[in-house]
């Protein structure tokens, strides 16, 4: 029989208990990020000695470019905040698809020794559930590590599925009342905005959606409130998708499993928002296997995978990870998701970003890439920017060239072409 946690005070704290020098500390992502933990660990790491840290998404301003040089970092990319960590030179990616990060801490390709999570305890007080956040990997961590400990707060919101598997040692408890991170909507501009009423033209009623995170996706949930019957099967769902499930437009009611109930690895929004979904019946959450899995995705009849990249080149190839030399994304889910609604009857995958960046100076649609292919030009389906939509499956290069030169920057089109 599994030993009871201790509970934990956080004034009382001594993380040189758990935490050894050399360790991996896996820390939960987004919204779950343990902060009364983490800012435990800033404190108190010049005693314990050097570790490394392995992120997710990080959305908390915990660990930045001046964090004590004790903290060394690892992520599956320089999403979120990691990406000031990268331009520092202060992160170090593992470069993998995030449907492969539970094998990975599973098989021992990447040990854990430590992890730290937020949580809340299950109404009926028996177990635990991750909350905001299940995306697999910190459970297939927590099981091979040598120390779990869990910040518990009443903040964090029990959603089905997100349960801590039961053969799981946990081995301490951090009761606290602090909030879970507080995500706000991002402000969209005028390009974003005619992006989005290009990408609503493409998505079909009763289809299911995968979304990101950030201005364009926000952007693109807002211009889908006039459609109907949409499903939800993503790594994310935020703020902006409880809009559209208050204004009638999704309902999973298409969908032919998890029926009535979007299908989720992660929760980013408000202090409010977190607080309505306690206990929401029509969200699910479930790990990277299954939100990302290609099996799983190529069931959903018209799946609709919604991605960003920092640039497409002249044959459609897609750099979603390096931006001037730093690395400010990754692989991601966007492979598995585009590969995933190739998969699926009816199914269509968008890459959607804005011409032009540093004040129109640069063109992301390029001649050749300046970072890495992380979506080969044989995968790409729709690309589309605010000038309009360039359709590439099936299409021999030379009309690719033409189809992505006519939605680049007017200013870049006659360089482009030549």
């Amino acid at each position: 029989m599994k030993p009871a946690p201790r509970a934990i005070e956080p004034a009382a704290l001594d993380l040189r208990e758990f935490i050894r020098a050399g360790d991996l500390i896996v820390v939960a992502q987004g919204p779950a990020e343990p902060t009364t933990l983490t800012r435990a660990l800033l404190r108190q790491i010049e005693k314990i000695g050097p570790v490394t840290v392995f992120l997710g998404v990080t959305m908390a301003d915990t660990f930045g470019p001046d964090a004590p040089a004790e903290l060394r970092f690892m992520a599956y990319g320089g999403v979120g905040r990691n990406a000031a960590l990268a331009r520092a030179g202060r992160l170090t990616v593992v470069p993998c698809h995030y449907s492969q990060l539970p094998a990975l801490f599973a098989s021992g390709g990447l040990k854990a020794d430590v992890v730290l999570s937020h949580a809340a305890r299950l109404a009926d007080g028996s177990s635990f559930t991750l909350g905001a956040t299940f995306d697999g990997y910190v459970s297939a961590a927590a099981r091979g590590a040598r120390s779990v400990l869990l910040e518990v707060s009443p903040a964090s919101p029990r959603i089905a599925g997100g349960e801590l598997d039961a053969d799981i040692r946990i081995d301490a408890v951090i009761p606290t009342d602090a909030p879970l991170v507080s995500v706000g909507p991002a402000a969209a501009g005028a390009a974003e905005m005619r992006i989005a009423t290009h990408v609503a033209g493409l998505v079909e009623d009763g289809a299911t959606l995968q979304m990101g995170i950030g201005a364009l996706p926000d952007a693109i949930l807002t211009a889908l409130k006039s459609h109907r019957r949409l499903g939800m099967h993503s790594g994310l769902f935020t703020e902006t998708a409880m809009e559209l499930v208050d204004a009638g437009a999704l309902d999973n009611s298409m969908k032919p499993f998890d029926t009535g109930v979007s299908t989720v690895g992660m929760l980013a929004g408000s202090t409010d928002f977190y607080r309505r979904i306690d206990g929401d019946a029509r969200l699910y959450l479930r790990p990277a296997t299954v939100t990302h899995g290609i099996t799983t995705l190529a069931q959903l009849p018209r799946f609709t995978s919604l991605n960003s990249a920092i640039e497409v080149d002249l044959t459609g190839q897609v750099n979603a990870e390096v931006a001037g030399g730093a690395y400010i994304g990754g692989f991601g889910g966007q492979l598995d998701f585009v590969r995933g609604a190739a998969a699926s009857p009816g199914g269509i995958s968008i890459i959607a970003l804005p011409s032009t960046t540093r004040g129109d100076s640069v063109s992301r649609i390029a001649r050749t890439l300046s970072g890495p292919v992380t979506t080969p030009s044989a995968d790409v389906d729709c690309v589309v920017t605010e000038w309009g939509v360039a359709r590439l499956k099936g299409v021999p290069f030379d009309e690719r060239r033409k189809r992505l030169v006519a939605i680049a920057h007017p200013k870049f089109r006659d360089e482009l072409s030549r």
